[in-house]
């Protein structure tokens, strides 16, 4: 497998990367076992000691088993990862398994709205005031991409809730880098800026609506990514 020679990376780094993208893209299938330590090492060009550190975190997040004695096996990391696999998987957007991004909205159509309802019932303020920004925003992806991130963690910061920042600071990565696809989309920024006013009456008038408003919003956002994705199919990005 070929990684960019041109991209610097640390060792550690670069064993991560090679390991992963190689699962990813079924050079290393489901049950298939790797070539040994020592082979594995002269491959990458790397010490065996950074080998063996990046074996075990991909071990402990569920990507492969490690057998003393025996070739180490790749695991179906769908059902024996966790949250810090998905975390690693997160920064390999461009080896991503079919429809995962859609997947990953699905997710966030669970958890966005009751973290919106917190945020809404516990500070509403803060959340207006950055609404309020709203309507200065300019057309372009970028911006819309990073008030919407922003947006989203300062609701998950404020809705009593430790656990959906945690969550959503493991993504951030992933959605940035799709919202960007994603906003590039006429649609899509139109889309948001009703979001954006919607929500900030709603939270003025009704807070206990809100749930309602995001719901409808995530929904909304995952039909108009699949219709984005049918126009840029040939990314592979799904």
């Amino acid at each position: 497998m070929e990684l960019n020679p041109n991209q610097l990376f640390r060792p550690a780094q670069y064993v991560e990367k090679y390991l992963v993208t190689a699962i990813l893209n079924g050079t290393y299938s489901t049950g298939a076992s790797l070539p040994n330590e020592r082979r594995l090492a002269e491959q990458m060009g790397v010490t065996r000691p950074t080998l063996r550190e990046i074996l075990r975190r991909l071990a402990g997040e569920g990507w492969i088993t490690i057998q003393h004695g025996k070739p180490t096996v790749v695991n179906d990391y769908w059902q024996e990862g966790g949250l810090s696999l998905l975390s690693t998987l997160s920064k390999y957007a461009d080896c991503l398994p079919n429809g995962f991004i859609t997947h990953l909205l699905e997710v966030r159509l669970t958890m966005l709205p009751p973290m919106a309802r917190g945020a809404a019932i516990y500070h509403p303020k803060i959340i207006l005031e950055f609404l309020a920004q709203a309507p200065n925003i300019i057309e372009n992806a970028r911006i819309y991409s990073d008030y919407d991130w922003e947006l989203h963690i300062l609701m998950a910061r404020n809705c009593h809730n430790p656990v959906f920042s945690l969550i959503l600071n493991d993504f951030s990565m992933i959605f940035t880098s799709m919202a960007l696809i994603y906003f590039s989309d006429k649609k899509a920024r139109q889309a948001s800026r009703t979001y954006y006013r919607e929500l900030s009456r709603t939270i003025d008038n009704s807070p206990g609506a809100v749930e309602q408003v995001v719901e409808s919003a995530m929904q909304q956002s995952i039909t108009i990514w699949q219709e984005v994705r049918t126009r840029t199919a040939g990314s592979g990005v799904t």
